[in-house]
């Protein structure tokens, strides 16, 4: 209860002051001539004046409100260290019990946790703070305690910047003493070309002793495979080379020796993800003669801006002899040298296009382009009648590398081209529109160049009718070919009978040719989707195998894969930590990015007091150490020390609500009437004397 005095006047407040100062002339005017009753007439001017006022009493019936503190718990990857979440646990639970044994006092707690977003910061626990906030009113709103390793990654500069206007607590877990060592990435290539190497600058640092001194070793492995080793000293900046041999991502891991008695193996190592980019492919087509699909290989590769394209048609072969002098000819000479012999390794993809032998290439050449594919080289073969010949490219050294033997027949009654059981599971084939069905209805072809036998192991991705194979995709040494045993693919472009996928074919031939990760037959990988992972497994064969999924902290999984497609298999798993898994069946070994590759949980795991300190110092906090002991939590009302010795505070507000208000006039009651009347009496019995 409280109460108040107001008031009410019955006339204007000017009124009521004129009337005061016209009386108080009077009254000076009998004091002054000594008139009888002087006195009398004050009191009665004083009261009439009060009556006018019409003075009241307020009575407040008011229920006290409680205060709320609010408690935030860090429960982020690195409090899973070192009995870290054991010592916050136990806080926890003892200052919950101290506050609930305070009168008119609440708890809420919020507990921080690190995620597996790909744009994960960290600990946030001044934004989950803030959250926690929005929904107390500020003036209830006793102050905060922090229960964390100290590694909380969006602490304000001060409470102006952090709006806060009650203290921050902060009691940090984990020990002053701790040893670790960590690898720090200064600068890596987020993009590269491939062919072209990048850099990566790291260095090692140490805090404690280690048995192996200040020496460590570093191993570098790209894509799961050991690439090299290097020794570096601790806190010393070191420069190695990055090798980008492919498109696509490339994951690059740099990990250091731990050591006895060392903090955590989490930041042992770091995680770099590098986009390789394909700068322009260089194609060089060799068209053996004039004919109506060789502009529309022409059109393909032109439509493309990534391409550079050598193109040459043989018009004019040595074994043509007309008569005309070699000066009246118009046409450019065949470099064949600077093509097949200087120049052969720059370019990324030989395209023959009809050619046959006509004695513009010798053999010693035909046998470049065939040790040329064995060492990494890319050819397609689009064959026409001559490869049925005795022209034919496969009486040369590029029998080595050709996966079809010519039967020398060619079949020129209409067909549709279909897909062979191969063809389904291959990346090249799988997902062309039409090619889901049994017998896709593509438009027909009228040329096909029989074959007897191959030479390697080739996968027959495309047939005729009869089973005639039609496409083949082949791996002769360290290289790739392709052989397109028709030149009828023109009709898919020009929509003849339907048309076809021509243009995607194609495309999808010539980045197999070049290796593109996405169209490996025999492939691994893992990506994040929410907060889970999908494995993939691309494969040829009948069934593919279990999947081994060892995350980060070295815990492992086996995963069931199931069919989706023909060749294709899935798998869904939730997973809680972010970084760098290991995906392994047994043949292949792959590794997936959850998250940050790096998480800032992983990076400094350090127990410190120096982050949260100065926030602390300017609200009236501060910040101990649980293993100098849980301090009290004590209620300080304004104007006082927020802590002392073996104890932490907390504001008392002392708010409350009004649940009633009562009003009561001074001079409305028949007292005050009567009162008033009686000095009016009284005045005038004293005058009458």
């Amino acid at each position: 209860m409280n109460w108040s005095i107001s008031f009410a006047p019955y006339i204007p407040s000017f009124w009521l002051v004129m009337a005061a100062i016209a009386g108080g002339l009077l009254l000076l005017v009998a004091f002054w001539t000594r008139s009888k009753g002087a006195m009398l007439r004050a009191l009665v001017l004083i009261l009439l004046l009060a009556a006018i006022s019409n003075p009241q009493i307020n009575i407040e019936d008011r229920q006290p409100l409680s205060d709320i503190a609010l408690l935030v718990i860090d429960e982020s990857a690195s409090q899973n260290i070192a009995g870290r979440i054991e010592q916050t646990q136990k806080a926890a639970k003892q200052i919950a019990d101290n506050i609930a044994g305070m009168e008119n006092t609440q708890l809420r707690t919020v507990r921080v946790r690190s995620g597996i977003a790909s744009d994960d910061d960290g600990t946030l626990a001044f934004a989950a703070m803030k959250q926690a906030l929005s929904s107390i009113p500020p003036e209830r709103f006793a102050g905060t305690i922090i229960i964390t390793d100290g590694q909380v990654h969006d602490v304000p500069d001060n409470k102006k910047s952090a709006g806060l206007n009650r203290p921050v607590h902060g009691l940090i877990s984990g020990s002053a003493t701790e040893n670790d060592r960590r690898i720090i990435v200064e600068s890596a290539p987020r993009f590269s070309i491939v062919g072209k190497p990048q850099s990566i600058r790291f260095q090692v640092d140490q805090t404690g002793t280690s048995p192996d001194g200040n020496r460590v070793m570093v191993s570098m492995l790209v894509d799961g495979k050991l690439i090299d080793k290097y020794p570096v000293m601790t806190g010393t900046p070191v420069t190695v080379p990055l090798p980008v041999t492919h498109g696509g991502q490339i994951v690059t891991q740099l990990i250091i020796d731990g050591f006895a008695g060392e903090l955590s193996a989490a930041n042992n190592q770091a995680v770099i993800i590098t986009e390789g980019i394909r700068d322009r492919l260089r194609v060089l087509l060799v068209s053996g003669k004039p004919h109506p699909g060789e502009r529309t290989w022409r059109n393909l590769l032109k439509a493309d801006s990534s391409v550079d394209l050598v193109h040459f048609t043989i018009l004019r072969p040595p074994s043509k002899q007309d008569g005309t002098p070699i000066n009246e000819l118009s046409l450019i000479a065949f470099p064949t040298r600077e093509l097949f012999s200087e120049k052969l390794d720059e370019f990324d993809l030989v395209i023959f296009d009809r050619y046959s032998r006509r004695g513009v290439l010798p053999e010693i050449y035909l046998l470049n382009i065939a040790e040329y594919v064995k060492k990494g080289g890319a050819v397609l073969v689009a064959a026409g009648p001559d490869y049925a010949s005795p022209a034919s490219i496969y009486n040369s050294p590029l029998s080595e590398i050709l996966p079809a033997a010519p039967a020398g027949t060619v079949t020129t009654e209409p067909f549709r081209p279909q897909v062979t059981e191969q063809g389904r599971r291959h990346p090249v084939i799988r997902g062309l529109k039409g090619a889901e069905k049994d017998r896709p209805e593509w438009g027909k072809w009228f040329r096909l160049i029989d074959t007897s036998k191959g030479a390697f192991r080739s996968d027959v991705v495309m047939q005729g009718e009869n089973g005639k194979p039609l496409l083949l995709l082949s791996r002769p040494g360290s290289g790739r070919i392709a052989q397109l045993l028709s030149d009828h693919s023109w009709l898919w472009a020009r929509g003849f009978d339907g048309g076809g996928p021509q243009a995607e074919l194609l495309r999808r031939m010539a980045h197999w040719l070049m290796k593109e990760p996405d169209l490996e037959e025999e492939r691994l990988t893992g990506r994040q989707q929410g907060k889970q992972m999908v494995i993939t497994r691309q494969t040829m064969q009948d069934m593919a195998g279990k999947v081994t999924v060892s995350a980060p902290d070295g815990s492992e999984k086996k995963v069931t894969l199931k069919q989706v497609k023909p060749g294709l298999w899935q798998a869904r798993i939730r997973v809680d930590q972010a970084g760098l898994h290991k995906l392994s069946d047994g043949m292949l070994t792959s590794m997936a990015v959850i998250g940050s590759p790096d998480p800032r949980e992983t990076v400094n795991v350090h127990s410190t007091t120096k982050l949260l300190a100065p926030v602390a110092a300017s609200t009236g906090g501060v910040v101990r150490r649980l293993e100098a002991g849980i301090p009290r939590i004590v209620k300080i009302k304004q104007n006082r020390a927020l802590s002392g010795s073996g104890w932490i505070g907390i504001k008392a507000n002392e708010t409350y609500q009004v649940t009633a208000i009562r009003t009561l006039a001074l001079f409305g009651t028949f007292l005050a009437m009567a009162l008033l009347l009686g000095l009016f009496m009284l005045m005038w019995y004293r005058e009458g004397r």
